[in-house]
């Protein structure tokens, strides 16, 4: 929170008005005060007193306490503040790149969706973009926002349709901490230890370096936007077509360095007590060099995340990539990675293989993800008996000249529109056919007679592949392969 300016109590951004605190969990708060100055805070007939160390900083916990509101809750101390609407419900983190980032009113139908996104229920504080080099404090954000038809448009679409899902099927308040930033591979957000936890995460660094080891790049990069800046100007006076835009660099503002996003937009909420994360990213880690750490990073940064938080092992549910046309990279590789996190307790993935857009890296059916990410927050936070995942692999077994599969969520397996697409199988020679399926039960048996002794398989191995595979509660299944 850095040394105090003024002798006033006062409060980070994310105790505000309207803010939603965690159900079933202390109450944290915090602030900054004169050194040495008492500071008393009251919430539902409960108080707490604390004093301010040497550096001006104070905390108290209150009890737990159960779902309700709106409440008062007070600090005192020189001065006294007063925050109304405090409800107590359930606080979800949305992080990532710019898939949760994406706003409700660009989604689809966005116009319909924002005029009635009236739900006093639902909250939102947004956490500026900001990169640090050391852990802060304090988060550049903004105070909580009522979802309102004013206010609802720039919320995260992901996290507006996912807290409404919420909000609606417990009946109570959804608070959403949004720390997001569009470009963002994964070692920005996690953090300096867990990116040290493993020596096979080193070459993140060599990655940074690559992209600021170059002290000519600031330079050369200003005299691209001026000879771009020139060209618009001149094509304005004579008529000509306008040059193409300038592709997007996204270390401009240093977002890609090694965990400089924990540092600035993770860290500082971590005292702030939470139900769980929501996760949209990967899209960046997409390249040869990167996708074979990404399974590794990703799960450190779980863990790690949990650990910061020291409220044990909450839910982490994210994206599967969707299909997308992507010109070079490693998509089936990334979605491999983020289904074997499914290693790691208490997570869930939302599959979205079947409702991305070819052309579109940014989908706009971002409802359908909302949705899918809630089904897994209902049996995994709230442990309802709802099936919240499509068919998953778990294991093979050759059986003559077809491979049996054996998938979990398997209830009522079927083909959408009837015909078996997306399979492969290969022989020893690794060179893969499509394959007839056929489903028993909850397997489902693959051949080919063009591979007498199949050794290996693929479904949905593409960056927009043909998807048929769905569970009876109309969840499609993962991607996956076997054998290699």
């Amino acid at each position: 929170m850095g040394l105090l300016a003024r002798a006033d109590v006062t409060l980070p951004a994310q105790i505000s008005d309207h803010m939603v605190v965690q159900r079933g969990l202390p109450v944290h708060i915090q602030g900054k005060a004169a050194p040495g100055e008492p500071v008393s805070v009251a919430f539902r007939d409960q108080s707490r007193n604390a004093v301010a160390d040497d550096l001006g900083l104070w905390s108290v916990y209150l009890p737990a306490s159960d779902a309700g509101g709106p409440f008062t809750l007070i600090v005192s101390g020189r001065n006294k503040i007063t925050l109304q609407d405090v409800m107590v419900g359930e606080v979800w983190v949305d992080s990532g790149q710019s898939n949760m980032e994406f706003a409700l009113s660009g989604a689809r139908d966005g116009a319909a969706e924002v005029a009635a996104a009236n739900h006093p229920n639902i909250r939102l504080l947004h956490v500026n973009r900001k990169v640090s080099a050391f852990p802060l404090m304090e988060a550049n954000a903004r105070t909580w926002d009522v979802c309102t038809p004013q206010t609802a448009g720039a919320f995260t679409a992901v996290g507006y349709f996912f807290a409404r899902e919420v909000s609606e099927r417990l009946g109570v308040a959804v608070g959403l901490l949004d720390a997001s930033w569009g470009g963002t591979p994964v070692e920005a957000w996690m953090s300096l230890r867990a990116l040290s936890s493993d020596a096979q995460f080193i070459p993140a660094f060599a990655w940074w370096w690559d992209m600021i080891g170059d002290p000519t790049k600031p330079a050369r990069r200003d005299k691209r936007l001026q000879d771009w800046q020139q060209a618009v100007a001149l094509a304005r006076q004579t008529g000509a077509p306008p040059p193409r835009d300038l592709p997007f660099e996204s270390n401009m503002e240093n977002s890609w360095m090694p965990g400089g996003l924990y540092n600035a937009m993770i860290a500082p909420l971590t005292g702030y007590p939470i139900a769980g994360v929501i996760w949209y990213q990967g899209e960046q880690n997409t390249t040869a060099e990167k996708a074979p750490l990404y399974a590794g990073m990703f799960g450190a940064m779980i863990r790690d995340w949990r650990r910061a938080w020291g409220i044990g092992d909450f839910p982490f549910l994210f994206v599967q990539l969707a299909n997308f046309t992507a010109p070079n990279g490693k998509w089936p590789e990334i979605r491999e990675a983020q289904l074997q996190t499914l290693a790691v307790a208490k997570t869930g993935m939302a599959v979205t293989i079947d409702i991305g857009e070819a052309r579109n890296i940014h989908p706009l059916n971002k409802q359908d993800v909302g949705k899918r990410l809630a089904l897994a927050a209902r049996a995994i936070a709230y442990g309802e008996n709802v099936e919240y995942s499509g068919p998953l692999f778990r294991t093979a077994a050759p059986e003559g000249s077809a491979i049996r599969l054996y998938f979990d969520h398997a209830t009522s397996l079927q083909f959408r529109g009837g015909e078996a697409k997306g399979f492969q199988v290969a022989g020893a020679d690794r060179k893969f056919v499509p394959a007839a399926a056929a489903i028993d039960g909850t397997a489902v048996v693959v051949s080919s007679p063009a591979v007498p002794r199949p050794a290996y398989v693929k479904y949905a191995w593409a960056d927009v592949p043909e998807c048929t595979l769905y569970n009876g509660d109309g969840l499609p299944a993962s991607p996956f392969r076997w054998g290699e």
